[in-house]
């Protein structure tokens, strides 16, 4: 059984958190910032576990249960935001977030 090198895995991972990061820079809407942001968590998270897969130790996996863990509770507060959000203001647009008053 062969195993995929550590170099394809890495490429792989940069290619998804660049992907992710041109959608957090490039978009307005919030949901679409959100969604590449979980992109970048999963990026990181392929880059750990292919790092241990390679090392044969688990520590990737480790690591990838916490990245997914803090994506989780970015989801969760992050939607929470959304829907307040669309409810007061009608739309999704991160532009409207320099009109709230805290």
């Amino acid at each position: 059984m062969t195993t995929i090198p550590l170099f394809h895995v890495l490429i792989l991972s940069s290619l998804l958190f660049v992907i992710g990061f041109i959608g957090v820079v490039a978009r307005k809407n919030t949901l679409f910032i959100l969604m590449s942001l979980e992109v970048m968590l999963n990026a990181v998270g392929v880059a750990f576990i292919g790092a241990g897969s390679v090392w044969q130790q688990a520590d990737g996996q480790v690591m990838f249960i916490l990245i997914l863990t803090l994506a989780a509770a970015e989801v969760a507060a992050g939607l929470a935001l959304l829907i307040r959000m669309q409810k007061r203001y009608h739309s999704l647009d991160i532009d409207l977030l320099n009109r709230m008053k805290g």
